[in-house]
């Protein structure tokens, strides 16, 4: 019953932020996805992307594949919490210990995202190509997953199971940054090892938003891979662009990028993503809310 509450809660909590923050992924993914040469690009930043759905009146397409990926946000987050406290309460049985230790919780948390990626790649992969067709001519998640083959359903995955170490970043990032910080609360109480114990409610926010920053950009460059790899053909690529369309995989990937890109634009980073993970950090409120109130009246 634990479980159920834990991946309930998680998953309504992860389905408000991604409403929330729908038009700013999909603006964001769009801009990501565009691999061109510098000069031929059609989007200088994301608020060109912005500015072309206002511009010919396809605002509401910004919202295209919403249905998609908060389904995918809903199962992903679903099967992650309840595997995550399946594994946990799994563990503290079988080992008898009262609690679980940081390196534990690490694997754990990395074999239930593991888990979870593995058995939602195909809707991740429809909604990335959703957000990345050309506004208007977005299809429907039946039509995307009965034009794919299986293989193509999967693309991206072994990036996707990489990207399950992004928690573990976070993690030390936080740790880190917390004991530094502790450090300096007790020096400038003269000592007062109480008085450094626990971080304040925001100071906890925001080094969860810099850690969760410090994580997103040491991935970055696997999150731009995924999603070109992930990305739907636009209908503006002419022959020389489809000769040179990357082969789905990391190395072909990398290799497209850096031929159109060239190496001072290979990573195309925006502030964006960090405005996200930001947001999808400070989830965990809702998530809790929901857990003590609604949702576990609902689920007992």
């Amino acid at each position: 019953m634990e479980s159920l509450v834990e991946a309930t809660s998680g998953a309504v909590g992860a389905l408000v932020s991604t409403t929330i923050l729908y038009p700013l992924d999909t603006c964001k993914t769009k801009y990501q996805a565009e691999n061109r040469a510098h000069h031929h690009k059609k989007y200088r930043n994301v608020s060109d992307v912005l500015w072309e759905a206002i511009s010919t009146r396809q605002v509401l397409s910004l919202y295209q594949g919403l249905g998609t990926k908060n389904f995918q946000s809903f199962v992903s987050q679903f099967i992650y919490f309840y595997g995550y406290s399946f594994l946990k309460r799994l563990y503290l049985r079988e080992s008898g210990a009262k609690s679980i230790g940081t390196k534990a919780n690490l694997i754990i948390a990395a074999a239930a995202g593991a888990c979870t990626v593995v058995v939602t790649q195909p809707l991740d992969t429809a909604s990335s190509k959703m957000q990345t067709s050309d506004f208007g001519k977005s299809k429907g998640l039946r039509k995307s997953l009965s034009e794919s083959t299986w293989s193509e359903l999967f693309d991206g995955l072994g990036i996707s199971l990489l990207l399950t170490a992004n928690p573990s970043i976070q993690y030390t990032a936080f740790d880190q940054l917390k004991q530094r910080m502790l450090k300096k609360k007790t020096r400038k109480n003269s000592g007062d090892v109480t008085a450094g114990e626990a971080l304040s409610a925001f100071s906890a926010f925001v080094l969860g938003a810099v850690s969760k920053c410090v994580a997103t950009c040491v991935t970055y460059p696997a999150i731009r891979c995924k999603v070109v790899i992930q990305s739907a053909e636009s209908d503006e690529n002419d022959d020389d662009n489809a000769r040179l369309r990357p082969r789905k995989t990391v190395s072909g990937a990398l290799y497209a990028i850096w031929e159109k890109e060239g190496e001072d634009h290979k990573v195309n980073m925006d502030p964006n993503a960090c405005t996200k993970t930001v947001y999808v950090r400070n989830q965990n409120p809702v998530k809790e809310l929901l857990k003590k109130s609604r949702v576990k009246s609902y689920v007992c």
